[in-house]
């Protein structure tokens, strides 16, 4: 994990100096992306997820300048890698505006609590961009994480996260819950986090059995997630709880959400059927790993694959292909397609010893389009040393 973030320091060091006539940076943070292992679109419904940091994270050195001038530099393959932009005033609001990727980076500043000078920055990223493996928050958190080293701040950690995930909201304009802030800003080595979505109150879970792994396949099929089908489906889950004369689909049991069957449009029955489901499947499964009991986790991460193709209408052939090519394979205990959908990435429970296996089939049966890696869970946002 060490040498993942020290490489990543490196190179945005060596970029920030490119860009800024050899400047030297003077603050580094860094924030991991996170794979979820069960609790799909139950976040905005206040229900449960089940994710884990995982060991890909954004890296962001720079430093304060006079004025109110930021201007920010990125490695990745993106439009206009070298952006500026003035900080917010009473007369000037910050805007979101292209390049696109900006908008992360601007989103924390306009919500940044504290007084901001200008600042150069640079940010490299390892985390898959539209992997569905939350790269937009860890953008975020790490850029958060930055300010509050620039301004010689912290602050509390849930309070981040809201503001993180407002910044997404605002800015990149993506109506997201709060399961992928939250990881990122508090992930734990060696834990994954059973978070209740409503109440903000999070259970860490050891997940260091050697025994078994978590395997990670990016599909390098990339989504969109601002686009309308994400904002359709939860608009479909507000109009099912309206109807149902609940706060939210939490609140609902999965026998109450038959009952309501003749009653609901079809199509939104079946979005409602898929959350009420899966908030039932991730507190079963947490129970299950915490547990021990690899045989039922594997088959509830199975189940919620089946429900995210089938109700929530999520999936995608790469995905459904990756997830039966896992299954195919002696020792996996489940697989399921992990984030927001239409493409991105599946997460794999597996004995060890089936690994080589494992990665082999999903190479053979994909056509070796697959990134795979393994990953241990990571520890959460944190300022580096330069």
């Amino acid at each position: 994990m060490a040498g993942d973030i020290e490489t990543l320091k490196k190179e945005a060091v060596g970029r920030f100096k490119r860009a800024f006539a050899g400047d030297e940076p003077s603050v580094a943070a860094c924030a991991p992306g996170r794979v979820n292992l069960i609790g799909e679109h139950t976040d905005y419904n206040d229900g449960f997820v089940f994710p884990m940091a995982i060991e890909c994270y954004t890296v962001i050195v720079g430093k304060k300048v006079s004025g109110d001038v930021c201007e920010v530099v990125t490695t990745s393959n993106v439009d206009e890698p070298h952006v500026s932009f003035q900080l917010p005033s009473k007369t000037t609001p910050l805007a979101p505006g292209k390049p696109s990727w900006a908008n992360y980076i601007k989103g924390v500043v306009a919500v940044f609590p504290e007084k901001i000078t200008g600042f150069k920055a640079a940010v490299v990223t390892n985390v898959p961009l539209g992997g569905g493996l939350s790269s937009s928050a860890s953008i975020e958190v790490a850029m958060y994480t930055f300010l509050e080293a620039l301004c010689g701040v912290k602050h509390d950690l849930k309070a981040k996260a809201l503001a993180c995930q407002k910044a997404e909201h605002d800015f990149p304009g993506m109506p997201c819950g709060i399961m992928d802030q939250f990881i990122s800003v508090m992930g734990k080595k060696d834990h994954a986090l059973f978070l209740d979505c409503r109440s903000m109150e999070g259970k860490l879970v050891h997940l260091s059995d050697p025994s078994v792994v978590f395997v990670i396949a990016n599909s390098n099929v990339k989504h969109e997630l601002t686009g309308s089908e994400y904002s359709s489906r939860r608009k479909q889950c507000e109009e099912a709880a309206k109807i149902m004369g609940k706060k939210s689909l939490r609140d609902l049991s999965c026998d109450e959400i038959l009952g309501f069957k003749d009653s609901l449009d079809v199509q939104v029955f079946q979005r409602a059927h898929h959350v009420v489901t899966e908030i039932d499947r991730t507190s079963d499964g947490a129970k299950a790993f915490e547990a021990g009991n690899y045989e039922l986790f594997g088959k509830l991460m199975l189940e919620s694959h089946q429900s995210l193709r089938d109700d929530y209408e999520v999936s995608c052939d790469e995905l459904d292909l990756l997830v039966d090519a896992a299954m195919s394979v002696d020792g996996v205990y489940g697989s399921r397609m992990t984030g927001g959908g239409f493409g991105g990435c599946t997460v794999t429970l597996v004995r060890r010893d089936s690994v080589d296996s494992l990665v082999q089939t999903l190479q053979e049966k994909y056509g070796n389009k697959a990134t795979i890696f393994i990953s241990s869970p990571a520890d959460g946002a944190c300022v580096l040393e330069l």
